[in-house]
């Protein structure tokens, strides 16, 4: 199943002038990235946004409700995902600040800092590499 074409239009209209916007299907939902960012996803035409302590709050008096599931082993599972309150749908320019925050919140989620520290050893290999080899040829 991919996200409606309806759907994607209106994210592109919303979240596109935060950046670039793309789709994509992750653990079997359509997942919403900003600059390569996931910060929320598509779930029964609803969106739900990621959500830090700072937010989570706002979700509740809203009246959104947290993404869960149960896993194969019957473990519940609570996610940080939450849907958005129902007013947002019709406050394009309070949803984009809200898709801020979401952002902000993913860059800031403990798997994210995992991947940027994977990434940034990835990165200093290279040079260290290149450092290496200079060191040797003065010697």
């Amino acid at each position: 199943m991919s996200l409606a074409p309806g759907i994607r239009d209106q994210l592109d209209e919303i979240l596109g002038p935060l950046g670039k916007i793309t789709t994509k299907r992750v653990f079997g939902l359509d997942g919403i990235k900003l600059d390569g960012v996931l910060l929320g996803f598509v779930i029964d035409e609803r969106l739900y946004f990621r959500t830090d302590e700072e937010s989570i709050d706002a979700y509740r008096r809203g009246g959104g409700k947290p993404y869960s599931f149960t896993k194969r082993g019957g473990e519940f599972i609570v996610t940080s995902y939450w849907s958005l309150p129902e007013r947002l749908y019709d406050e394009p320019d309070e949803l984009a600040n809200w898709a801020r925050h979401a952002y902000a919140a993913a860059q800031q989620s403990p798997s994210a800092r995992i991947r940027q520290a994977k990434r940034a050893r990835r990165t200093l290999k290279p040079a260290t590499k290149a450092k290496a080899r200079a060191r040797a040829t003065r010697a």
